[in-house]
């Protein structure tokens, strides 16, 4: 009927993939441990050396890299000369290729693993024997994926062959095998390197999504080759599901809340905080902090806590219209409370799980930006008092809070806080002074006695001027600006404590 060949890392179902083949009337040929995998399981095979007269040599390095494995694959039986050439050098053909790869990323992803063997986990062979039977598709099928054995087998079993259909498909998933599989190798070698010469990014579909930011805009959800972790790896535990805007604003948020301390809880509207709370022990209290701020926005928005949500919580965040809820974990009571909103979200995912990609990627028209991830999370006992005023304690705690926040707000980014909460957010201005403005405006508390982080620079003085009127009394800024001396001057003059981070953190 047919000729196959089998060698794969992964021997998922393999055996009785064979069993079938064979049972069929096909030949299989076979390598190293497919072959005693196969054997094992009474398939009748071929070793690959019997048939290149050659053996496996090198730890098994060389065993497929020979003319009579790849002519086999790559002839074209449409071309006469091909067909002279394969009978001139006793090439037989192969129609079917079973080959998947050795498992690069999982070495690579264990903890102190050497380097040579990840080396030794680079699979050679198999990337060529895939993408030789991919690119002669027209008359070789190729298998990857241990899912695809029952769909090639239903085929083989009703007509005798794969039809075309199905080959280039196959083949369209071997090519992306392999262009994931050269993506994460080219990451492990270039790992550290800030901006590589060359960058390759591969994702793996995890789903479909309805759409995108808007209804008619395509859209689905990948994981990043060589990353692990992050809001794609959060476990939904109820609710619709999860939307482009959803994924987009969850990790917004849980990237903000895994940065506050203690019992921590940020509301994200459209990616920018519009209320952030702390509290030493009480999550419950934190929320109340966070939805003080702003409680009109926060309506349809994102929840993020950065500690176990129980059933007094629950009970408070039902209250109102949300989105999403991100959190390490929930207690069981606290989920039957929530299964009353049954179009809510709630989503899991670790703490220590939540790590955003090394490198951000923004795509531009011919083109893409890269650059490395603002991951500066600064203490502010490292940052320089400018002012003749030292900030207080309480200062020092809400110029924190204001700091971390503000790193997460679209610049231009103006935050007051207390020590315990974000009272005002100015975001995505065109001017400094314009966040100053909308922040003012938008508190719904008393701002006097407030600290005030700015994501850069003041290039005048009227935005401190604006910020003593309104009652903040400690600033934290980059610093930089040509004007910093009349900056200072300034803040000295309104009694303001000033500290200087030397960071900038804008976010477009």
């Amino acid at each position: 009927m047919g000729r196959a060949l089998f060698s794969v890392s992964d021997k998922s179902g393999v055996v009785e993939f064979g069993q079938h083949l064979e049972s069929l009337g096909w030949e299989i040929i076979s390598t190293g441990g497919t072959l005693r995998a196969l054997r094992e399981g009474g398939v009748s095979v071929r070793p690959v050396s019997e048939v290149t007269e050659f053996p496996e040599m090198m730890n098994g390095r060389v065993k497929t890299l020979h003319p009579r494995i790849h002519g086999g694959i790559l002839a074209n039986r449409d071309i006469p000369s091909h067909v002279e050439e394969m009978k001139a050098n006793g090439i037989e053909g192969i129609d079917l290729v079973v080959v998947n790869l050795y498992p690069f990323e999982k070495t690579v992803a264990q903890p102190g693993v050497l380097e040579s063997v990840c080396i030794e986990n680079i699979d050679i062979g198999g990337p060529c024997m895939l993408r030789a039977a991919a690119k002669n598709f027209h008359h070789v099928a190729v298998v990857s994926d241990p899912a695809d054995y029952s769909r090639v087998l239903d085929e083989v079993q009703l007509s005798g062959a794969v039809t075309l259909e199905t080959r280039r498909e196959l083949a369209a998933k071997a090519f992306a095998m392999t262009a994931r599989y050269d993506a994460s190798i080219v990451s492990f070698f270039t790992s550290g390197e800030e901006t590589p010469a060359a960058i390759r990014v591969a994702g793996e579909k995890v789903t479909d999504l309805r759409y995108g930011e808007n209804p008619h805009q395509a859209a689905a959800l990948y994981r990043r080759v060589g990353e692990a972790g992050g809001i794609v790896s959060a476990k939904q535990l109820q609710g619709k599901a999860l939307s482009y805007n959803n994924l987009v604003d969850a990790d917004a948020a849980y990237s903000l809340a895994c940065e506050l301390p203690e019992q921590g809880v940020a509301i994200i509207k459209h990616t920018n905080p519009c209320g952030v709370g702390v509290h030493s022990s009480s999550a419950v209290e934190a929320y109340e902090l966070a939805l003080g701020c702003d409680p009109v926005s926060a309506f349809g928005g994102i929840v993020a806590l950065n500690s176990c949500v129980e059933a007094e919580l629950a009970t408070k965040l039902v209250e109102i219209f949300l989105e999403v809820i991100v959190a390490p974990e929930f207690s069981s009571e606290a989920l039957e409370i929530l299964r009353a909103k049954k179009n809510l979200r709630v989503l899991s995912l670790p703490v220590d799980q939540m790590q955003p990609s090394s490198l951000r990627i923004q795509d531009i028209s011919g083109g893409l930006l890269l650059q490395s991830r603002d991951a500066v999370s600064m203490d502010l006992s490292e940052a320089r008092v400018v002012t003749e005023r030292k900030p207080s304690p309480d200062e020092w705690r809400a110029l924190q809070l204001s700091w971390t926040v503000c790193k997460h707000v679209k610049s231009n980014a103006i935050v007051f806080c207390s020590p315990e909460k974000a009272i005002g957010v100015g975001a995505g201005q065109m001017s400094r002074i314009d966040a100053v403005e909308i922040a003012v405006k938008r508190a719904r508390f008393e701002l006097q006695g407030t600290a005030v982080g700015s994501d850069a620079f003041f290039p005048f003085r009227d935005t401190v001027d604006a910020l003593a009127r309104a009652g903040a009394t400690a600033v934290v800024q980059p610093g930089g600006s040509i004007r910093d001396e009349e900056v200072i001057q300034a803040a000295n003059e309104l009694g303001l404590a000033m500290v200087f981070t030397g960071k900038r953190h804008f976010r477009h």
